[in-house]
């Protein structure tokens, strides 16, 4: 089947300075793909090139099997909702949601059904005589979510939407964005620089660095195996803490079930565990506890191993740790990850 978006060597330049290096992504029909990085990595410069707002220097975009580097945003069947909602301030959400489809031409009797429809979804029909300045921030995202919905698109596309409104409203509003998707069946391509709103909400991820991709996968894919430490340290919260390999128990030896090119060691910190007290000489990692942050059913502890190097463990609330305290950590060869030199991911040499 063919992709319903196809980038090929996408490349992108402002006047001399290049900010898109050779970007190739696939998206099938139906997913949620999230594109996730640093702010200026380029995440924002190819969702407006896959809109047809900026044209790339090299490469082709293509779009239902079709070359659509010359078609206008108009016509490219993709509908983009922005971080600043963009509505027209002396309009009605009615008016908001229609104008769009007004523009092309499209008339009362066909337009109506559908911003009545696309207001039940999305919650707004008590709400279409309101205009923007009378509703809250959500209210107002929906809205502009709205005003995609109407113009049945081959392709939603959202910059940041999220990222004007408070942090309880950002989690149920990532929740309705996925039912919506579920509703609709249709292809979302949605950027965030937050990792948590990508794992959360994405069937794919592409994470992005300086304008480069680093890996695609799922959510559990791109959490269990990292492509490098880069995409290890965005992933995943709180972040992977990262350790010389000379730091482990058996000092300056690789563990046995990795390669002997071993450099840096990664460790989630929700999976490092307490040693048995009882035990007569606890083996693993000592731990000098610096501070304590209690988050109710758990514990972040911060602290430094005997060579100094500062990890985050993520522990029981109900375990009694304060600061100054000396621990003894263990962690399972499974959830421990292997780097070389060039912190590309290494993989484990047992059969």
């Amino acid at each position: 089947m063919v992709p319903i978006l196809k980038l090929q060597a996408i490349e992108k330049s402002f006047e001399s300075t290049p900010v898109i290096h050779g970007v190739d992504l696939e998206v099938e029909r139906g997913e949620f793909v999230v594109l996730v990085g640093p702010s200026g990595c380029g995440k924002s410069t190819l969702l407006r090139m896959i809109a047809g707002l900026d044209t790339p220097t090299a490469g082709d975009v293509s779009i239902n099997g079709q070359r659509v580097n010359e078609v206008s945003a108009a016509d490219r069947g993709c509908a983009m909702v922005f971080q600043s909602y963009a509505l027209y301030p002396h309009m009605s959400v009615y008016a908001n949601m229609a104008f769009g489809l007004e523009n092309l031409g499209q008339s009362r009797a066909e337009i109506e059904p559908k911003v009545r429809e696309a207001a039940a979804i999305l919650k707004l029909d008590t709400l279409l005589d309101r205009r923007p300045t009378q509703l809250s921030g959500g209210q107002r995202q929906r809205v502009a979510i709205g005003r995609a919905i109407v113009r049945d698109p081959l392709i939603f596309l959202f910059d940041e939407p999220l990222s004007n409104l408070d942090a309880e409203l950002r989690v149920s509003m990532r929740a309705e964005l996925r039912e919506l998707h579920r509703r609709l069946g249709s292809t979302m391509v949605y950027v965030t620089h937050d990792q948590v709103e990508a794992m959360s909400m994405a069937d794919k991820i592409v994470v992005l660095r300086a304008g480069r991709i680093e890996q695609v996968g799922t959510p559990q894919a791109l959490y269990t195996r990292p492509a490098n430490t880069f995409v290890a340290g965005f992933i995943g919260s709180p972040r992977m803490n990262f350790i010389p390999v000379s730091s482990w128990p058996a000092a300056g030896e690789a563990p046995p079930h990795w390669p002997a090119s071993t450099q840096t060691l990664g460790v989630r910190p929700e999976h490092w565990e307490l040693s048995n007290p009882a035990a007569i000489a606890p083996q693993g990692w000592a731990l000098t506890v610096q501070s304590v942050e209690y988050l109710g059913g758990q514990q972040l502890v911060q602290g430094h191993l005997p060579c100094q190097t500062r990890i985050e463990v993520l522990l029981d609330g109900a375990e009694a740790v304060q600061a100054g305290a000396r621990l003894t950590l263990q962690v399972s060869p499974a959830h421990v990850h292997a780097f070389d030199t060039q912190g590309q991911r290494l993989e484990s040499v047992l059969p």
